[in-house]
């Protein structure tokens, strides 16, 4: 494995201060309690992880992807500033993690990695089996996820399963902190929407972060409150709500591309069947799009400047398959958070 030393994780090129655009730039952001420092924005790897399905055959990845192409988009990434990238042993049942280590050989010291545990699945076939919530897998699945990323440590290991139960939670919490001694990992979190699963995990002492659904359609104030009272980092899932937010899904249908959002499981509100859009939402991102896309941003480069003017706390990780998309995103560090202003006329457009 790679050798790794402590990395910096700091803000330079997209994020910098050269230029009036950089002046009004967002800076880095503390990964919670954690002595972290990560860029704003994040990127997530689901997305290069490639087809993987679940034991009933439902796609469970975005489609095909080209791996050169993610490994361009990664290094084009870090080009423009950012440093923190997450993903998921799962993605692509391990293919995800497998790219990642190979676009960051080289460059481990500059950049903060996290990953997830608690799914099990078959790699060879591509295929979800089971789920693990017990503290003896966590070591196992951290030692395989360390061997794909080609590294000695994860600086945060995430549980994944968001509804585990409560009873076993601080068993997990438990055995991370033993990670953390071992060095194994620098911190952890739980990938979850329940505040109070949040709130359990946040008890250890090296719980630095919750990974949580939130964007400008789907606020969580909740959870958000949560990561202030407790100094954690708010790690953000679909902050462009699997593309609905980037305005360029329209109403067309996926079909059978293995695509997730060709067969939206029920979590999946934003799309209907054949992944197109659901009426209701499309027209939410109607209602503020002009806000969004104001001051020359995207609609993608507004929704997560939304994010970062909700909170302090805030780390947007939208996913990518493409050097344009890792551009375009990267840019949004430039334009810097929303305007108070522009937060309640977005408030005010949803609420009618």
């Amino acid at each position: 494995m790679e050798s790794t030393g402590t990395p910096t994780g700091t803000t330079t090129g997209a994020a910098g201060t050269t230029g009036a655009a950089g002046a009004a730039g967002v800076g880095a952001r503390a990964l919670g309690r954690s002595g972290i420092e990560v860029s704003a924005l994040g990127f997530g790897c689901w997305a290069i992880g490639g087809e993987w399905s679940d034991g009933e055959g439902n796609p469970q990845g975005w489609g095909k992807v080209d791996d050169d192409e993610s490994v361009a988009a990664i290094h084009r990434a870090l080009d423009l500033g950012v440093t923190f990238f997450d993903t998921a042993d799962v993605y692509g049942a391990g293919h995800s993690e497998r790219v990642l280590g190979k676009a960051l050989k080289g460059r481990r010291d500059d950049v903060v990695i996290a990953t997830k545990w608690g799914n099990v699945f078959d790699e060879s076939a591509k295929v979800r089996t089971d789920a693990d919530a017990t503290p003896g897998y966590v070591r196992r699945a951290l030692t395989a996820s360390l061997s794909r990323l080609d590294t000695d440590h994860v600086d945060l290991y995430q549980l994944h399963l968001s509804n585990a139960p409560l009873d076993r939670a601080a068993e997990l919490r438990d055995a991370c902190e033993e990670l953390v001694a071992e060095g194994l990992v620098r911190a952890y979190a739980w990938s979850t929407s329940d505040p109070e699963r949040a709130a359990l995990f946040a008890e250890g002492a090296h719980c630095a972060a919750v990974q949580h659904t939130c964007n400008v359609l789907e606020d969580a104030p909740e959870m958000l409150a949560l990561c202030d009272e407790r100094d954690l980092a708010s790690i953000n899932r679909g902050p462009l709500a699997m593309g609905l937010l980037t305005g360029k899904q329209g109403s067309r249908s996926r079909g059978a591309t293995g695509d997730i959002r060709a067969v939206p499981p029920a979590w999946l509100r934003w799309f209907g069947e054949g992944g197109v859009p659901a009426p209701e939402w499309a027209a939410r991102v109607e209602a503020v799009r002009d806000v969004l896309s104001s001051d020359g941003r995207t609609l993608a480069q507004g929704a997560l400047a939304w994010l970062w003017a909700r909170s302090p706390h805030t780390i947007p990780i939208p996913g990518f398959r493409s050097v344009a998309q890792a551009e375009e995103n990267a840019a949004a560090m430039e334009h810097g958070p929303l305007r108070p202003e522009q937060l309640t006329d977005i408030a005010k457009a949803l609420a009618g």
